[in-house]
């Protein structure tokens, strides 16, 4: 059972005790990520990120990372579209050197110009690293497309001339402007005291940034097609539509079909396209969602002589899959979404992490037993009405390898009326 406290800033802290561990996962959450930047900073948020372990006012980034790596503990962050997270897992007796990393790096950060030189080489290397992948670019074209001259649509990491340029000062105003205790959650699960916990917490967060940036752009879809010929053993093809946002009532309707589709070795691609035709390695579908929009897409890779056979199979499984859909299908799909939170449950940091994405999006930490519910009320004809009203949204298309006998957006689009 969780604990929930608000401070007088408006800082919440949730806990969840886990009888039985000895370790504890604890972070701080903030409702602030990619989508929130002006696109002369674009990565100025994940830039903001690794700052924040280059050093405060009284520690070395040397001493930031030897305080928890000394006593065994763990020490990362995560930089999404809508929220950006700073976390340990520690020893549970270790806690309070936690606390007091992740309550300075978000107060006392010094953002020292040699540290940014060195730090924007590494996001450098590490944007050079992501173009060399084209099984992960092709999620940023896809999204460039999709949402075109927005920072929805724009890359998390940024792109190199834009992080060439951004000074300290931006980094810093970043921070103070978007950084808000309103606006942040402190989570720990395991072996953990709330009012101890909170005690804690409320004597070492008296200088969080106090920022009133609260214009995030709605997110506007569009259709759109990237395409790059390139010299690959592979094509690299993403086909997506948009999706639902969290608050949608059919959102585990699209989580069961999205499993039946495309969710693993037993799915209706998987079968068709990999084991019946052996026309791809591995074949996925997913949905991810977002406060005011989401992403329903199909990931593969195959061969160039493949892709005219690939294209309309996987055209004619999105169009009869909706009205097809098996009860025993329903119940597999529903099986494996109780049983990945069940799963998840037995995690102390996703937990933690759980809790904290909760209360950011719906202002609430959703009860397991209410998700259970609304999984099991998910059936045959919610998982067509929404699959439906899917596929017949304008598509968009990223592909990245040899492509000449890949058809046009349109085309494929036709085949799904």
């Amino acid at each position: 059972m969780q604990q929930i406290t608000t401070l007088d800033n408006g800082l919440r802290i949730v806990t969840q005790n886990m009888p039985g561990l000895e370790t504890v996962s604890m972070g701080i959450w903030n409702f602030v990520g990619g989508r929130d930047e002006e696109e002369n900073v674009n990565g100025v948020a994940h830039l903001l990120e690794h700052m924040a372990f280059k050093g405060t006012v009284s520690k070395s980034a040397l001493q930031i990372a030897e305080t928890i790596e000394n006593v065994g503990g763990d020490i990362n962050a995560y930089t999404s579209k809508e929220i950006t997270a700073y976390y340990v897992k520690l020893l549970a007796d270790d806690l309070p050197y936690g606390i007091d990393i992740l309550t300075d790096i978000l107060q006392n950060s010094t953002f020292q110009e040699d540290e940014l030189n060195r730090e924007r080489g590494v996001i450098i290397q590490e944007i050079g690293m992501y173009l060399d992948t084209p099984d992960d670019m092709i999620f940023d074209y896809w999204q460039d497309k999709a949402y075109p001259n927005q920072p929805m649509g724009r890359s998390i990491l940024g792109k190199t001339d834009i992080i060439k340029n951004i000074t300290r000062e931006q980094v810093k105003d970043f921070m103070s402007s978007h950084y808000n205790p309103k606006k942040m959650i402190i989570s720990a699960a395991g072996k953990i005291n709330h009012s101890a916990f909170v005690e804690n917490i409320k004597k070492v967060t008296n200088n969080l940034p106090n920022g009133t940036n609260n214009l995030r752009i709605k997110a506007n879809y569009n259709s759109g097609e990237y395409r790059e010929e390139k010299k690959l053993e592979q094509i690299h093809l993403l086909l997506g539509f948009e999706g639902i946002n969290y608050h949608s009532d059919d959102y585990y309707s699209l989580l069961v079909y999205s499993s039946l589709l495309g969710g693993g070795m037993s799915s209706r691609l998987f079968q068709e396209i990999r084991e019946k035709r052996g026309l791809v390695y591995g074949i996925s579908s997913f949905s991810s969602s977002y406060t005011d929009t989401g992403i329903f897409g199909i990931y593969c890779g195959t061969g160039e002589h493949q892709i005219t056979e690939l294209i309309p199979v996987l055209c004619d499984q999105l169009n009869t899959s909706p009205t097809t859909i098996t009860e025993q299908e329903i119940k597999r799909g529903k099986a494996q979404l109780k049983a990945s939170l069940m799963m998840g449950r037995e995690s102390a940091f996703r937990r933690c992490e759980s809790a904290a994405r909760q209360l950011l999006v719906f202002n609430r930490v959703i009860e397991p037993s209410e998700i259970l519910k609304k999984i099991e009320n998910v059936n045959a004809e919610s998982v067509k009405k929404i699959a439906q009203l899917i596929v017949s949204r304008p598509l968009t298309i990223s592909s990245i390898g040899p492509i000449k006998k890949l058809e046009t957006l349109d085309k494929i689009q036709d085949r799904l009326k």
